[in-house]
């Protein structure tokens, strides 16, 4: 899990902590993404972090069901090192799940790891379909305008920031720098990238506004909620 963001954009409303950590209905953003990894049969996160905050994600993460690990970044690695960073402290051989610490979606993690396995890719990326932040003006080629359409779902499929990583494309991270600049890029080129489409929920928290957004959801679905289990 990357958990290195700053939180700059959140401003006051980060409260001093890392983004991961902030608290959306109650709970750290970070928190409802373990237990959704719990729940898909995860038994163990590692979290690459800044340095220096290790204790405050272990202390914050576990009772979850996983055994929390964190590695500090003593220098900014960017996404694909700090990836690389938290791989090399794996216990296990097979496919890992990446993932942002800062975001939330209902992505079925056993389903994902199948179809990853399914496929016989490198790596496969979680992608979604993104709303317009602007009303859609249709206009025929003549210039007549048939319709309008608010804030339409885009026919184009984003990376939500979710993997599936194989041993080839662990091995291709980069020890610093983005993967989506230089290890995608090389396996897409080479047809080793599978896409799973999901279509349910995704919600960024980059800004305050996003911050109340999440928090009205989690509000509105209690069962996102996490269970802490008793040791």
């Amino acid at each position: 899990m990357l958990a290195g963001g700053k939180a700059e954009r959140l401003g006051e409303a980060a409260q001093g902590l890392p983004k991961p950590l902030v608290p959306v209905a109650g709970f750290p953003l970070a928190e409802y993404a373990v237990a959704r990894l719990v729940e898909g049969g995860v038994t163990r996160v590692i979290v690459a972090c800044r340095a220096g905050d290790e204790d405050a994600f272990v202390n914050a993460l576990t009772g979850l069901g996983a055994e929390i690990e964190a590695v500090g970044e003593e220098e900014p690695l960017g996404r694909g090192g700090g990836l690389r960073l938290a791989g090399s402290r794996r216990q296990e051989e097979g496919p890992v799940i990446a993932l942002n610490g800062d975001e939330l979606l209902d992505v079925d993690f056993s389903a994902l790891i199948a179809e990853h396995g399914e496929s016989g890719a490198a790596a496969t990326l979680v992608v979604a379909q993104v709303r317009s932040p602007f009303g859609v003006v249709d206009v025929e080629e003549g210039g007549t305008i048939t319709g309008f359409r608010e804030a339409p779902l885009l026919e184009h499929w984003v990376n939500s920031g979710v993997y599936v990583l194989g041993e080839e494309a662990l091995a291709l991270l980069p020890e610093k720098g983005d993967h989506e600049l230089s290890t995608f890029p090389q396996l897409a080129s080479e047809r080793r990238l599978h896409a799973h489409r999901h279509t349910g929920v995704w919600l960024t928290v980059n800004t305050p506004k996003d911050l109340r957004r999440a928090a009205e959801f989690m509000t509105e679905h209690p069962e996102w909620r996490p269970q802490r289990r008793l040791a």
